[in-house]
This record gives C-alpha cells, structure tokens and sequence, in this order.
C-alpha cells in the first residue's frame, strides 16, 4: 500500500509539474550585433543592452494571453559583414524567433530585413540610419533612432552655419551607413551655401589614410567629415596630426563613441571631434537615462559605449506590442508594434510612422573634452 501511494504521488507530482512547464512558454527574441572585428565593442554593447532588458522582464514574470511567458535571447554575430548578416537573419528564421532586434549596421540590416520580411518576423533596428532600411516596404521593419537624412542634414547645417566651415572636404567608407551619412551631409552642406573642396573614399577595415589626408592637405580644408565608424575614424585623425592637418573632424553616430577617445588618444584636441547620436534626452528625460546608464555599469561593470538604451528599449517596445495583441505570434502581434504610440522609453517617447521609422527622433551633438564626451546640444 505504501509502495503504491508513494507511486500515486510521485505521478501526481511529475503530472503537476509537467502541467506547470507547459503553462510557461519559452519565446524566443533573435539580437545580431557585430561581437567580432573592429567594431566588436559596439556590437557587445549592444548585445548587453538587449540581455538586461530580458533579465528584467522575465524577473518581473510577465503572462501574456493567459500563458507565463520565459524570454530567451539568441544572441548572434554578423561581423559588420552582409553575408554573414544574411546567413545569420536565415538561422534565426530557422529558430523561429518571435522577433529580432538589430542588426547594428545598415550595411547588414537592409538585406537581412527581406529575409525577416519574408519570413514575417518583427525586426527593430536600434542604430542602423540608412533611409533604405524602412524605405523598401517591408511592414516588418522599424527603427528606434533617426535616419540619416536628419543626421547628415543637421551635421551639415551645423559645419556651415554654427561651425563657419569655409573649406569642407568629406571621406566615407563606402557602407551603407558611411555612404549614406556622407551624403546626406553634403548634400545639407550645398543648400547652406557652404563650399565643398573634395570627397575621397576608403574602407571599414583600412588602417592608412595617409594619401588622401595629404591631398585634402594641399586644400586647407578646416573640416573634414568622414562617414564611418570609430575604428577607423580614431587611427585618421591621429594621422592628421602627423601630418600637420589641424582641421574640425566631422562625424555621425559611429565617431561618436566612448572608444573613440581611447582610438584617438592624445592626437584629438578638445573640441576637435563634432559629431552627432542618432537619439538623446534632455530635460526631465535625462535622469532616466542617468538611472539606465548606472544599471548598465552594475550589471556589466561596463560603461555604456552607445546604443545599449536604444536595444534595451526596442526589446520593451516589442514585448509591449505582445502584451497589447495578448499574443507572442509575430502575426498576432505585427499590427500593434506598428501602431506603438507615445511608449515612454528611457531614450524618449517612441512612436511609430507608417515606413516604422521612428517620430520626431532626437539627435544630440557631442564634442570631446578633458578625454570624455561632451553634450553640445539635443536637436529635435
């Protein structure tokens, strides 16, 4: 008798907790960021920003239509590269994920959104700024940050008019992120009436500027844009230096790093470096984002580099569009992350336009000084 009631309530007990792992669902949220090559540091921070927000929302023991909800992060790596960015965006199809928050670069976003595209699935980008990405008709892309047309534009106001750039001279890296701010900026830079002395172009992955720096020399050029990213940007203007070119040095969100103080070092003058991020608070919003930033060190005993608010907000704006659907089918819940309106993010309020760029996105102006970066202004 004993034998059997121990029996009867072992069974009663793996039934019981059966039942109560079914009840709980694992979903799957896909994040792709570059975690290796010269941007690798970016793309951790990313990646962190994206892993706090699904500790916290999974200590909070979300349900969602009726069921506990477990969200789990399949993190991957694209390398900045558009064929392992393809290649990557196919496995998390693979894996059925419920969602995807990335990639980092519009270079490996854009053809990665035709495969989410296809295949359905939500994606959010928290930095790429490419006007392509939301521009191909996908209704499953979105973005959290400003596009290039309004970063390019306002960096380009900025040198003519508040800057007095006289002679302006411009490289890019030919991606699609440092193409595509370069000429936004010139394009701003011409219809400020300011005059442009040359464009030259390089790579992701050069490491010798020294020839192009030296034709720009012979122009007196007093800035010089360049449309890339920190790892590239850090090393030319130490070669500016040597070479005697003492000119402003321009940039989007990619020079506009805490790296970039240490890839620079002592060869960046204070207040040399101008560039902008593509977001910002000020006002009543900062300390929000005060609070996120000392959160971020706890957790990670790193000091946010740059994106990581924005992946951390793109990941709570895609679980408020299941809880709104009460569902986590990216079907279910696709018409209510496109209908997101006024969600109080620590980067601002994200609201929704119908390409899924983002409304009225901030930009905020930064120096460098003392070997820390330094608020000029938020621009709306």
């Amino acid at each position: 008798m004993k034998t059997s009631f121990k029996l009867t309530v072992i069974a009663t007990l793996a039934a019981l907790s059966s039942v109560a792992s079914a009840q709980e669902q694992i979903v799957k949220i896909g994040h792709v960021g570059p975690i290796s090559g010269a941007i690798a540091h970016l793309g951790k921070d990313n990646e962190n920003g994206a892993r706090l927000a699904v500790e916290e929302i999974n200590a909070k023991g979300l349900s969602i239509g009726g069921k506990k909800i477990k969200f789990e992060l399949q993190a991957e790596d694209d390398a900045a590269d558009p064929k392992q960015g393809t290649a990557v965006a196919q496995k998390l199809v693979d894996a059925k994920v419920s969602g995807v928050i990335g990639h980092l670069n519009s270079g490996t976003t854009i053809p990665a959104s035709r495969i989410y595209s296809d295949a359905g699935i939500p994606q959010i980008s928290p930095s790429s700024t490419n006007p392509k990405y939301t521009r191909q008709g996908y209704k499953t892309a979105f973005r959290v940050v400003a596009d290039d047309v309004h970063l390019g534009g306002t960096l380009g106001r900025y040198a003519v008019k508040e800057l007095k750039g006289k002679a302006i001279a411009v490289i890019d890296d030919r991606t699609a992120y440092g193409q595509g701010v370069a000429e936004e900026f010139e394009k701003a830079v011409k219809a400020a009436g300011g005059n442009l002395v040359g464009h030259e172009f390089t790579t992701d992955k050069a490491t010798d500027f020294m020839s192009i720096l030296t034709t720009f020399k012979g122009k007196k050029p007093d800035i010089i844009f360049f449309g890339g990213m920190d790892a590239v940007g850090g090393p030319m203007v130490k070669q500016m230096k040597s070479l005697g070119l003492n000119a402003k040095f321009m940039g989007g969100d990619g020079i506009c790093t805490t790296e970039m103080i240490k890839l620079a070092g002592d060869a960046m003058a204070d207040g040399q470096v101008v560039c902008a991020e593509a977001g910002g608070v000020d006002g009543a919003l900062k300390k929000g984002m005060d609070d996120f930033n000392m959160k971020f060190k706890k957790r990670f005993n790193e000091d946010v580099k740059l994106y990581a608010p924005y992946v951390y907000d793109a990941v709570y704006v895609m679980v408020d569009a299941m809880q709104r659907a009460k569902s986590t089918n990216p079907t279910q819940y696709l018409p209510e992350l496109a209908k997101t309106t006024g969600y109080k993010g620590v980067t601002g309020t994200i609201s929704f336009d119908a390409k899924g760029d983002i409304k009225n996105g901030a930009l905020t102006l930064y120096t460098f000084k003392g070997g820390k970066r330094d608020q000029i202004a938020v621009v709306h």
